[in-house]
């Protein structure tokens, strides 16, 4: 004779259910958690050796955090012989299809050295150009530019930035990303200066 149903056993059935399925959750988050995380770093890594001066040091060991307007900024310092040879903004805003995720170089000087995309989700043969590596793309136009002589706009919004064509939207997305960088290379400069002018 079957065994009649009650609410108590539903209740235990699916308490069970929830407990083993979390169980397995757990599982595979902690046997997916390190190789993800050194994932994670190997594309930092590949972006930051793209976007700075070479350098002999692993920055990324070296991080440290800038706020500037409210907003935490990561940067990696790249240092030659001791000396910093440039830094790496990490810098996150939204474009068109979400969050742009890009790494913007500089030199000791202050000049955009080279910029990386590190994740998008925008629109394939669109934004998606952001991240294109073929000579003459969007990201060369930052390259080697002193931002106080380069207005960091798009050019229908008074700059001198170039957007993508159809894609004014992640264009202008980027260029603010870029702009924040330059900000946030600013702060730096100005707390390199206080920490001399204290000696």
């Amino acid at each position: 004779m079957a065994k009649k149903s009650s609410f108590v056993n539903m209740v235990v059935v699916l308490g069970l259910v929830c407990l083993i399925c979390s169980a397995l959750l757990g599982a595979v988050y902690v046997v997916t958690e390190a190789p993800i995380a050194a994932a994670n770093l190997a594309k930092t890594n590949q972006a930051i050796s793209e976007v700075v001066p070479a350098f002999d040091n692993v920055p990324s060991d070296e991080k440290f955090t800038v706020s500037v307007g409210g907003k935490e900024y990561l940067v990696y310092p790249a240092k030659a012989q001791g000396a910093v040879s440039g830094y790496a903004v990490e810098c996150s805003v939204i474009g068109f299809g979400g969050p742009v995720k890009i790494m913007v170089g500089f030199d000791a000087a202050g000049n955009i050295y080279h910029s990386s995309v590190i994740s998008h989700s925008e629109t394939p043969g669109l934004g998606a150009k952001i991240s294109d590596n073929s000579q003459g793309n969007f990201r060369e136009q930052f390259k080697g530019k002193n931002p106080k002589d380069y207005k960091l706009k798009v050019k229908q919004d008074g700059g001198d930035v170039d957007a993508i064509t159809a894609s004014t939207i992640t264009s202008r997305a980027y260029t603010s990303a870029v702009k924040e960088a330059c900000d946030v290379f600013d702060a730096i400069a100005v707390k390199a200066g206080e920490g001399q002018s204290n000696e």
